[in-house]
């Protein structure tokens, strides 16, 4: 099995594809083996259309395709990859059930702004072969999972980690974006001195180039045979937190155009661009100060019985009796009934769903029907909302969101690496 599309990896290096996109023609030439992968074969077609593919989003992306036979090692090796990650989530149990594709794929659908029906009507029109969409969909999602399983649920960021960031930070900001490009040649860890001596020359070469105005793109497409080049020289935009930690201690303090000396790591010699800078000084938010009673169901009260105790209290209070005393003497929540139902100020998405749901529909004074979430029946009362700065408290979730997408980026590196290497291939590309 292999992967035609990339829908759901978070960090997806080509975005979502439109349907046009798999209109590839089926390949006329002889089906031979381009590949076994422990016990499963990677077909020359897989790869003819795989390329097909790849070339399609890279035309789409105005970005450079590399030459030819270069091209054709990477995508084998992206196929490759892949299909060792796919064996390896059915190894461990991991499957994706039906009812979790369709849904998956009725979001396809409607990012593709079609219902399911006509998603799938689209494929039937011109010729395409949906089941093998559905199916490279569904190695997708396992993927993602094992990914999920292996590295994600195992990585976390830490209070002192965010401190030390924000203090080696000092006054830039975490919200700082830098525009990068980014050369890679690619050296093998087990390279001998001599290796490494030729790729550090050919590194060097290249920064004098690009310090003597050649042009990066360019020099990327011919240097760079690493899977960086699947996506081009432009790496894009990114937070500081964002930077692979190569990268994190040089960029801040490159000059817009600047252009860094070799960088070396496990995967070779870097070369990285500064292309833009930009940044964002505060953060505003709307936050909600509320009060509410809240009910709970139980043994004794019924979901209908907190329900209708609510809406007694609601008439009370309709008739002038006070909001707050009727907390203190009612309400189920014990952290907010001593103090009248106070629940302070609230940032969005502090709140349960249903509850922010119904405190954002009213105005300031108002008092909702009666509303149930996970944590039982709430009668709620809007006070009031303000434009609160909370810059301080943004950076801090900004840098964590940063930091954790850092360390994903990195451990996933070193694990295809590590599970490519351990898996048997054998490749049987032809000239």
């Amino acid at each position: 099995m292999t992967r035609y599309l990339s829908f759901l990896n978070l960090t997806c290096l080509y975005g979502l594809l439109t349907i046009s996109q798999w209109a590839v023609a089926t390949p006329t030439t002889l089906n031979h083996i381009a590949a076994i992968v422990n016990d499963q074969v990677i077909t020359s077609n897989e790869l003819l259309i795989e390329q097909d593919l790849m070339r399609s989003q890279l035309r789409q992306q105005k970005i450079a395709i590399p030459p030819s036979e270069v091209f054709q090692k990477q995508v084998l090796e992206h196929l490759i990859t892949n299909l060792i990650q796919i064996q390896m989530a059915s190894d461990v149990g991991i499957s994706v059930d039906d009812e979790t594709l369709n849904k998956t794929l009725q979001n396809v659908a409607a990012q593709n702004h079609l219902s399911l029906q006509e998603f799938r009507e689209v494929f039937d029109r011109d010729h395409l072969d949906f089941q093998r969409f559905r199916e490279s969909l569904r190695g997708e999602i396992a993927i993602r999972r094992l990914q999920q399983r292996n590295i994600d649920n195992r990585i976390s960021v830490s209070e002192q980690e965010i401190n030390v960031f924000l203090d080696k930070a000092q006054d830039q900001s975490p919200t700082t974006e830098y525009h990068i490009g980014h050369i890679l040649i690619a050296v093998d860890e087990s390279a001998n001195p001599t290796v490494i001596e030729q790729a550090f020359a050919q590194a060097n070469q290249i920064v004098q180039r690009l310090r003597a105005g050649d042009d990066f793109n360019k020099l990327a497409t011919e240097a760079s045979i690493s899977q960086f080049t699947m996506q081009g020289s432009d790496l894009g935009w990114r937070k500081a937190g964002q930077l692979p930690t190569l990268f994190a201690a040089s960029v801040p303090a490159m000059v817009i155009g600047s252009v860094s000396a070799p960088l070396r790591s496990p995967s070779g010699f870097h070369i990285i661009k500064l292309l833009e800078r930009r940044g964002v000084v505060t953060h505003m938010t709307t936050q909600s100060h509320s009060r509410h009673i809240l009910i709970r169901p139980n043994e004794l009260t019924s979901d209908q019985d907190a329900r209708s105790r609510l809406e007694q209290l609601q008439l009370k209070i309709s008739a002038g009796e006070s909001f707050e005393d009727l907390a203190r003497t009612n309400s189920e929540d014990p952290g907010s009934a001593a103090n009248g139902g106070d629940l302070g100020w609230a940032s969005p998405g502090t709140m349960s769903p249903p509850f922010e749901e119904a405190m954002n529909a009213l105005k300031p004074g108002e008092i909702s029907n009666p509303v149930k979430s996970g944590f039982g029946w709430h009668l709620i009362q809007l006070v009031e909302r303000r434009q609160y700065d909370d810059t301080d408290e943004f950076r801090r979730n900004q840098v964590r969101e940063q930091l954790f997408s850092r360390k994903v980026e990195e451990a996933r590196q070193i694990w295809v690496s590590r599970i490519r290497n351990e898996a048997y291939v054998e490749i049987h590309l032809t000239d």
